[in-house]
């Protein structure tokens, strides 16, 4: 018997050396992150999944994150920002503009004219715009905001080098700033979640997208478009704004050591990064489009002018708009540029 208890009493502590070798007893935190995009999507891939390991190690183990992909846990796109305001999910990474009116602050970003084509440097003016911004995400406790490369046009099968050769079709955007700059250009915008655009291209429904490069592998655009269309120097025409946000009554609960741990992982250098990781996404999603055989098209720098002209008037709109909410339009458009232009070297 005593044999018996000593070798039950060895086995007992390799398990618990295990265990605190791999932190596997630690994990008294657990987070379940709620998202759109499926599981080999970049976004969950080249993003999320590095940052919650990053958290999980900073926490020496006792934190565990749990990503769901695709709406897993229920739900369409445009109602993650509710489910995580009331505690269904703890975390999520979503698009802003699923809920129009929700973010206008952070909108600003989105704006044709001010997002040009620099995700990096955009990342890191939100980031020092937090403290002006911060209004827009009552109830929850943002990780980080990011934006992609900028929006692009993607067409089934009509060459685009004007803004008249968009007159009369109907593009897909994700956003309300999105659907400005589409009726500036004198096309109808469809809102609808990226995930049902495949569906939506192949029957017709609509004649094409704006959206940027990165998106093409994991919905394979490539099959459903012809033409690929920015401007010169990757400009773009708007972009899109995105957030991984905690529920607020999750992030109040935790001590200050776990919460330093999410802080830590998510400071500018992390901004940064991600602007660089959706650069190369970005980078990586057209030449599967050119190497499918679609046409990749770069606007001379008068033909991107004249994009940028027909598309002025939806900053004016847009200021106008938020002003009559008692924001500042015109003082974020500028301070936005200013801090886009700030880090736009780096």
């Amino acid at each position: 018997m005593t044999k018996l208890k000593s070798l039950k009493t060895m086995l007992v502590a390799s398990a618990l050396s295990v265990a605190a070798a791999t932190g596997a007893w630690a994990q008294e935190y657990t987070f379940k992150l709620h998202h759109l995009l499926a599981a080999q999507a970049p976004a969950q891939t080249k993003m999320l999944e590095p940052w919650a390991k990053q958290v999980e190690e900073n926490s020496g183990g006792r934190v565990k994150i749990e990503l769901y992909p695709a709406m897993s846990l229920g739900g369409r796109p445009p109602e993650l920002v509710q489910q995580v305001r009331d505690g269904v999910v703890d975390l999520i990474w979503t698009v802003n503009g699923y809920t129009p009116g929700l973010f206008p602050r952070t909108e600003v970003f989105e704006l044709p004219n001010v997002f040009i084509n620099d995700p990096k440097a955009t990342n890191l003016a939100m980031y020092d715009m937090m403290d002006t911004l911060k209004d827009d995400y009552k109830g929850m406790e943002v990780m980080f905001l990011h934006v992609h490369a900028g929006q692009a046009l993607h067409m089934a099968n009509k060459l685009v080098r004007s803004p008249a050769d968009l007159v009369g079709t109907k593009l897909r955007v994700p956003t309300r700033t999105g659907a400005w700059v589409i009726e500036a250009l004198g096309a109808s915008p469809a809102a609808m979640p990226v995930p049902e655009l495949p569906q939506a291209l192949s029957k017709g429904v609509v004649d094409g997208a704006m959206i940027p490069w990165e998106i093409i592998p994991p919905l394979k655009i490539q099959e459903q478009t012809q033409y690929q269309i920015e401007g010169a120097d990757m400009t773009r025409f708007g972009t899109t704004t995105f957030q991984v946000s905690m529920n607020q009554a999750r992030w109040d609960g935790l001590p200050d050591d776990i919460k330093a741990a999410f802080k830590d992982a998510s400071g500018p250098e992390w901004w940064a990064q991600v602007g660089d990781i959706w650069r190369a996404s970005d980078d990586f999603g057209i030449k599967v489009a050119t190497d499918a055989g679609n046409e990749h098209i770069t606007l001379t720098p008068e033909e991107t002018a004249a994009f940028a002209d027909a598309m002025a008037p939806v900053v004016d709109r847009w200021v106008a708009d938020v002003t009559a909410q008692g924001i500042d339009g015109a003082g974020l458009v500028a301070a936005a540029r200013n801090g886009i232009a700030k880090h736009g070297s780096k």
